[in-house]
């Protein structure tokens, strides 16, 4: 049997044989970070410092060649082959919120495009509040479905939490939560989980990116820099496919017109008809903009492509890895992929 040191935590336990470094920990009550558990997001990246380890299939955008030759690896999808020492990235400003398990109860749903229900839970009066960081996300397990994650778009400590759903065609959930009799029904919610959170400490600009219903952890952010105060830019770029798919553009004219230092620019990839917004896609925009991203801090959020074309645009005008927090949003098909080419 292998043995798995985790110089963060100062702990050293014994590996089941064909058991990854992240379950090994989790499944011995130990405090590790992950997100979606299957090689799509990167949250529990962690450098190897001895060892070798079985490295199952996972997705480029979480692990790229040049992280893997300079020793990183996904602790979901490394299985140790001897004695491993790992060490994952130690966030000063990681939130720490406990992982709980709560019902809770659908309380609104209303329509804000002709695919995104804007669902807003109430959690039990009795139990404390749903802690998370603005950015994160959580499990929601809804009757008679299996499990999906969705962000939240709230303020953390707002009392309900809010999501934007966005249906599938073909899918398992997401049908019936946009079945039109979901207010009252109960829900289970997992977490929080999720790494691209704000950092507060941050002092410089803010560049938040929104693909489509990725806008809900790029609005829980915003609200959130914005009502604690933080002086420095904060720009939204909001991408959508056609006009009709754009959302809470009331709201966000509001926040603009409140604070000075927060602007945002929808962007239209697929228009159908006469427009004066920008059109194109995100990455195309962003690097229009911008010559120079350096000492920005980026958060992205929204479909694979867009996250994984985004990172390369900002990355090329100087943003540093520390400051690129992305949340792709794989769905369960493209997990369940990816798991079985194990």
């Amino acid at each position: 049997m292998a043995t798995i040191t985790i110089l963060n935590k100062g702990l050293t336990i014994d590996a089941p044989a064909g058991q990854t470094i992240l379950d090994t920990a989790l499944n011995q009550g130990i405090d590790y970070p992950f997100g979606c558990h299957s090689g799509m997001c990167g949250a529990c990246k962690s450098r190897l410092i001895a060892g070798s380890v079985e490295l199952r299939a996972y997705s480029d955008f979480a692990l790229s060649d040049e992280e893997r030759e300079a020793g990183l690896i996904l602790a979901c999808r490394s299985v140790p082959q001897n004695d491993c020492i790992v060490i994952y990235d130690d966030d000063l400003e990681a939130p720490g919120h406990p992982l709980r398990t709560l019902e809770a109860r659908v309380v609104e749903a209303q329509p804000a495009t002709h695919d995104i229900l804007i669902l807003k839970l109430e959690m039990p009066p009795d139990v404390a509040p749903f802690a998370f960081s603005a950015g994160q996300f959580a499990s929601l397990m809804f009757p008679g479905a299996p499990a999906r994650d969705y962000s939240m778009a709230n303020r953390p400590n707002d009392g309900l939490l809010t999501f934007h759903i966005r249906h599938m065609p073909g899918g398992i959930v997401s049908p019936v939560v946009h079945a039109g009799s979901i207010v009252g029904s109960p829900v289970t919610v997992r977490g929080p989980f999720g790494t691209s959170y704000l950092r507060r400490k941050h002092s410089g600009p803010i560049l938040c990116v929104a693909g489509g219903s990725g806008l809900a952890p790029m609005l829980s952010i915003i609200e959130e820099a914005l009502q604690c105060g933080i002086p420095q830019q904060i720009v939204l770029y909001f991408g959508v496919r056609d006009e009709r798919d754009l959302y809470l553009i009331d709201h966000l004219d509001q926040l603009a017109g409140t604070h000075a230092n927060f602007s945002y620019i929808p962007v239209l990839s697929a228009v159908t008809g006469p427009t004066t917004r920008r059109t194109g896609t995100l990455a195309d925009a962003i690097s229009t903009d911008f010559a120079s991203l350096e000492g920005w801090k980026v958060y992205l959020a929204g479909p694979p492509i867009m996250a994984e074309t985004v990172i390369t645009s900002v990355a090329a005008r100087g943003v540093q890895p520390a400051d690129r927090h992305a949340d792709p949003f794989y769905t369960a098909a493209d997990q369940a992929r990816l798991v079985s080419s194990a």
